[in-house]
């Protein structure tokens, strides 16, 4: 069984109330599925098939939307019994919506859209009309949404049949999945180690096929870490190509880093089920590639820095081998790939004291610990802080990060908006000028996947991921390899090569009794990369995501199904 985080008294009588109702609905829900549930050949039929498949079977008339529909509730009940995946449970209503396009099918032969029939999960955080989005605060819970958001129309619109809302981290702000109303979502490979967040109940439920499309939001990895958690595929596009109205945030109007909505998938063409408009790719493409982590240190965004770190955290063997595995396969198709490097490489303005007002009696979640330290520490007692990281271990990565982590004025909040503009034009410079690239392959963070607990101390881990929300670049996530004790051990050679950062954070990670990096733990947990590209090339990434996914090919064992095949066939 997952673990539930206690709570305070005054919050206890919401908080039970909330997991009742849910409760009720997943078991009333169990008991119509299983008097509606498909042969086991049919419902692995439905559970294998992409989105686009789903709707070709629906229009040749040989599946119908409430047949596939029945399949992937009885899937999202496993997913959550294995994972607590799942916040707002309506299968009635979704089942309602499958009868009528069954029916409006039927009668017109026509289907309603791209996505007639095709079950999608919503992240929690995101409206729809008449159901919570509390992002597991009590403070919000029973507060059901007037309206739909924006992409909730479009998919409906579109023919997709929306059925459970899923899991996030308390305040978004964070890369494990717990919350004190929802509890924890484990990955579904391993239940020692986090489904990422914030969209992590998405990660866990597509990766156990109770999905086929799903939709999360981004503003720092948050569709890309769970994604790579749990072996599937996401995008992040950039910032206004699809609209964030109606998602619902702790700290509403923040801008500094624009927040996206974007696509999840068991399959890369799961993720691109509406394009925003046909490309044609050249024959050969040109990829750099980096593999030793990415750092946002900037001299005029971190004045305190005498040196220049070769990065943040380095990126452990695992994630290493899985970007040189995709160059290899690349290569090996004709493409060019080039090692690149990146440019030198910011802070909560208020010292997230709006983001935290929004917990109320919640107790807040541990993993926010690491996060919101630095701008709640006394000036004096940071100053002992980061003295004794800079003068004693000798880490001034980390010292400058709690430096540059304060309350600052509305006027140094501008500064640093201006200077990340200024960022962004270099990198444009250094990056996309001088190597004329279509794309960059990279890590997407310097670990597969954090235990449990991990995020508490770690969450600087997402900087990887963190740098091309700052340059509002679309990105994508998907499955390369799965860690391979026999391969990713941490050698003389890994510990000897440059791209080494902060000796705080990489102390933790890869040495002593509590390291977080073990292959022998994680071995079999899936191992994955980013893709990025240039602003507005959005259609572009997901092409090129598609190239690189046919070259590493389809024996890696990714893709809908995957879940199944690799725990009946290894355990």
């Amino acid at each position: 069984m997952w673990p539930f985080l206690s709570s305070t008294p005054s919050n206890a009588h919401i908080v039970s109330a909330k997991r009742e109702e849910r409760n009720r609905a997943l078991k009333f829900g169990n008991v119509v599925a299983t008097a509606g549930a498909a042969s086991p050949e049919d419902q692995t039929l439905y559970l294998k098939a992409t989105a686009s498949e789903i709707v070709s079977r629906i229009q040749k008339g040989e599946w119908t939307a409430s047949r596939v529909l029945e399949a992937y509730i009885a899937r999202a009940l496993v997913a959550q019994s294995k994972t607590n995946c799942l916040t707002e449970v309506f299968f009635e209503r979704a089942r309602i919506q499958a009868k009528n396009l069954d029916a409006d099918f039927a009668s017109t032969g026509k289907l309603k859209g791209p996505l007639h029939g095709v079950p999608v999960s919503i992240k929690d955080q995101i409206d729809i009309e008449g159901l919570d989005s509390s992002l597991g605060l009590s403070q919000w819970v029973h507060k059901p949404a007037t309206e739909n958001a924006d992409i909730t129309d479009i998919l409906l619109k579109a023919g997709a049949i929306l059925y459970v809302k899923t899991n996030v981290p308390q305040t978004l702000l964070a890369i494990e999945c717990s919350n004190p109303v929802f509890g924890r979502t484990t990955n579904p490979y391993d239940a020692s180690f986090s489904s990422g967040g914030s969209s992590g109940g998405e990660g866990a439920l597509i990766a156990m096929d109770g999905a086929p499309l799903g939709i999360g939001s981004d503003i720092a990895g948050s569709v890309r870490i769970p994604a790579a958690y749990c072996g599937i595929y996401s995008f992040k596009p950039a910032s206004g190509r699809l609209s964030y109205f109606g998602a619902r945030a702790p700290v509403p109007g923040f801008d500094g880093i624009k927040p996206n909505i974007g696509p999840m998938g068991s399959g890369q063409t799961d993720i691109a089920p509406l394009p925003f408009r046909d490309i044609t790719l050249p024959s050969k493409l040109k990829f750099g590639y980096y593999t030793s982590g990415s750092s946002l240190y900037n001299r005029d965004l971190f004045p305190h820095l005498s040196r220049k770190p070769d990065n943040y955290i380095k990126a452990s063997p695992a994630c290493k081998r899985a970007v040189l595995e995709t160059v290899q396969a690349l290569r090996r198709q004709g493409h060019e790939c080039v090692e690149i490097t990146l440019p030198d490489g910011l802070a909560s303005g208020d010292g997230y004291k709006t983001l935290l007002g929004n917990l109320g009696p919640d107790q807040k979640e541990s993993a926010l610990w690491s996060t919101t330290l630095g701008p709640a520490l006394p000036a004096l007692l940071r100053d002992a802080v980061t003295w004794v990281l800079e003068k004693v271990w000798g880490d001034k990565i980390s010292a400058d990060t709690i430096r540059a982590s304060k309350v600052i004025p509305v006027e140094d909040y501008w500064a640093l908006a201006d200077k990340r503009d200024a960022f962004g034009r270099e990198f444009q410079e250094q990056v996309w000028d001088r190597y004329q690239v279509d794309g960059i392959i990279c890590p997407v963070q310097a670990l597969p996947q954090l235990p449990h607990g991990g995020c508490d101390n770690y969450s600087a881990i997402a900087v990887s991921t963190l740098l091309y929300n700052v340059l509002d670049a679309p990105v994508g996530c998907l499955p390369v390899t799965r860690v391979d004790p026999a391969k990713d051990q941490i050698t003389s050679k890994w510990k000897h090569e440059s791209g080494h950062g902060s000796s705080v954070f990489e102390r933790g990670l890869y040495y002593g009794s509590n390291k977080l990096y073990d292959p022998e733990m994680s071995e079999g947990m899936p191992v994955s990369i980013q893709l990025a590209g240039k602003r507005w090339e959005d259609e572009k990434v997901l092409a090129m995501m598609q190239v690189i996914d046919d070259a590493l090919g389809k024996e890696r064992g990714f893709g809908p199904g995957a879940f199944d095949r690799y725990t009946l066939g290894s355990r």
